[in-house]
């Protein structure tokens, strides 16, 4: 059975035990769908609202986007697993002989760069999904608002949970130029992410204060 398909508390059984899957890259994959889908669930409460007529336009376009964020996001939980397997794989291989090391090692470098995929992914979809939220929260009903909040935190949590599971392959990774490539595209994605997520929340706090 697929990750995806267990019940919320087989998940976190699962994960509670020592099986190498589900791990942060996971979990960070399904706190982001979750986040996610609380900006769907908005978008489903401001839709078809007099109130909020003028953004109707715009709040299809978002529920649509929120569903394919959502829908990538649970993709990744089971993708993640898998693409960690080779890796698992590798640490087991024999390392005796020179040439059963140069093949280890070889074996090692191609699997870890098969098994950061998913976190890099994670963090571009989150980073997406946090600025839907950012546009929903001047947008979205106001009577759940806090929905609106309460996702973009949870989607900065796994944002960085996925950066941190990057950080663990490519700290390994011994191709240059490859590590050097994702940290261009991932580190102003999380800089400006955390930024995003931070304003959105304190603008959510704001309304439910006054």
């Amino acid at each position: 059975m697929k990750l995806v398909q267990a019940s919320c508390e087989g998940f976190v059984d699962e994960t509670f035990s020592k099986a190498p899957v589900p791990g942060g890259g996971g979990v960070a994959a399904l706190a982001g769908a979750l986040g996610i889908a609380l900006g769907g669930m908005v978008c489903n409460l401001t839709t078809g609202k007099k109130k909020y007529a003028q953004y109707e336009e715009d709040i299809q376009r978002m529920m649509a986007k929120a569903e394919e964020l959502k829908a990538r996001l649970l993709e990744l939980i089971d993708e993640d697993a898998e693409n960690f397997f080779p890796l698992s794989k590798a640490y087991g291989l024999p390392a005796t002989t020179d040439e059963e090391k140069k093949v280890k090692e070889e074996t090692l470098q191609n699997a870890l760069k098969v098994a950061v995929q998913g976190p890099v992914d994670i963090v571009k979809v989150c980073y997406e999904s946090i600025k839907l939220q950012e546009e929903l929260s001047g947008k979205g009903s106001k009577l759940a608002i806090s929905d609106v909040g309460c996702g973009a935190l949870l989607l900065k949590g796994a944002m960085m949970s996925g950066w941190l599971n990057v950080v663990v392959n490519i700290n390994m990774i011994k191709d240059e130029k490859f590590v050097a490539d994702l940290k261009a595209q991932l580190l102003p994605m999380i800089e400006e992410g955390n930024k995003i997520c931070d304003e959105t929340y304190d603008k959510v706090l704001n309304i439910l204060n006054n």
